[in-house]
């Protein structure tokens, strides 16, 4: 992937500063590392790995204009690198000599006394609190799949997917049917409210990776403008309510630039369950009609469908690439959402938010799209 995304920026490896890559499930050592060097980057190329949980893909990227702002560097690789399949088991040393190490499946996200409630446990509470019913999210997840496979039929995730191992496509996005669905179990919370396994991201393997690169730079080798990124936020949260991470993300980033939903042509919202995508919708004011971008109706992007490492794909976390992931799909949609060649922005900056939110922390960032160039990509 790294390959391709270079390929598709028509850079050779010779080009890299520095690759910054985040990753949660931990893989051991550097992964950054790991990554570049079995894609040929020349051994003198720095790699860092970073792990923020699930903001860890967007912190990479916010890293990464950082450092090139700061003039350390012309062309750094970002995103997010994840396995669950082969996530190393994970054990807690005993104390006492001679104890049995006891297993676990995800490290604490606050210590004592602070609450650390499952993610699954605290999206099916905060769904009891605001009233969410389990018809209503399954319903929001019909939805986002329905139109996933819309986007699928019509090649819209093809310029950002690299095949791999036979699989062109993400393979979680289904049909689903309201039947069906009424017969799933619930996973966390009551029937009422509770959460299913079509109402919650499926757990998979996955990576993101978009090529930085500074404005003069781009000019020097002949690249064209496709956009810049701008402001980034990071914020810390309720331990008790993760939920609330990404939405509180995105309104700070209105107040820190004066902006507000209005001024903002496209959102991509990445979450692990559609609850907390409904939540977070009302909260920055979305209306479930201001639909995804891909689909071409409006503003909001597929939620649930599409898989997520840790749960990632396009609803929230393996666990470090969805804020990586959110950015590849938007940038080409912003100059077709304004009837303009890609080519010839003539309008003032048109703005995208990509925001995700998992273990009590949010992350916001606005991708500016902007005749004078200052970033490429390619996913997957």
């Amino acid at each position: 992937m790294l390959q391709a995304a270079l390929a598709d920026a028509g850079l050779p490896v010779e080009a890299v500063s520095e690759v910054i890559l985040g990753n949660a499930l931990g893989a051991g050592g550097n992964p950054a590392r790991l990554v570049a060097l079995a894609a040929g980057l020349p051994q003198t190329v720095s790699a860092m790995t970073v792990d923020r949980q699930c903001c860890s893909g967007l912190d990479a990227v916010i890293l990464a204009a950082r450092a090139i702002r700061a003039g350390e560097a012309d062309v750094i690789i970002a995103g997010g690198v994840e396995s669950f399949s082969r996530a190393p088991v994970r054990m807690h040393r005993p104390l006492p000599k001679g104890g049995v190490p006891v297993a676990y499946d995800r490290p604490a996200f606050a210590p004592p006394p602070f609450p650390d409630p499952d993610p699954a446990e605290a999206a099916a509470r905060l769904a009891l609190h605001m009233q969410i019913s389990r018809e209503a999210q399954e319903a929001y997840a019909r939805a986002s799949h329905q139109a996933a496979l819309r986007a699928q039929a019509a090649g819209d995730f093809a310029a950002e997917t690299v095949p791999l191992a036979g699989l062109a496509a993400d393979a979680f996005t289904r049909p689903l049917d309201a039947r069906l669905q009424s017969r799933l179990p619930v996973l966390a919370g009551g029937n009422a409210y509770g959460l299913t396994a079509s109402t919650i991201a499926v757990e998979a393997d996955a990576a993101a990776i978009l090529v930085i690169m500074r404005r003069k730079e781009a000019e020097r080798r002949g690249l064209k403008p496709l956009a810049a990124v701008g402001q980034g936020v990071m914020t810390g949260g309720d331990p008790g309510n993760p939920a609330a991470g990404a939405h509180e993300a995105a309104l700070e980033l209105f107040r820190r630039t004066g902006m507000d939903l209005e001024d903002i042509s496209l959102v991509e919202l990445m979450e692990a369950f559609a609850v907390q995508a409904m939540v977070s919708r009302r909260a920055i004011g979305l209306g479930l009609d201001d639909l995804r971008v891909n689909q071409g109706a409006g503003r909001w992007h597929a939620v649930i469908p599409l898989a997520h490492p840790a749960p990632y794909w396009r609803c929230g976390s393996p666990m470090s690439l969805p804020g990586s992931r959110a950015i590849a799909p938007v940038w080409p949609q912003l100059p077709q959402q304004e009837g303009l060649e890609r080519r010839s922005f003539s309008v003032p900056p048109k703005l995208e938010c990509a925001c995700e939110d998992f273990s009590r922390r949010g992350k916001c960032l606005l991708i500016n799209i902007f005749p004078r160039f200052a970033a490429d990509f390619c996913g997957f």
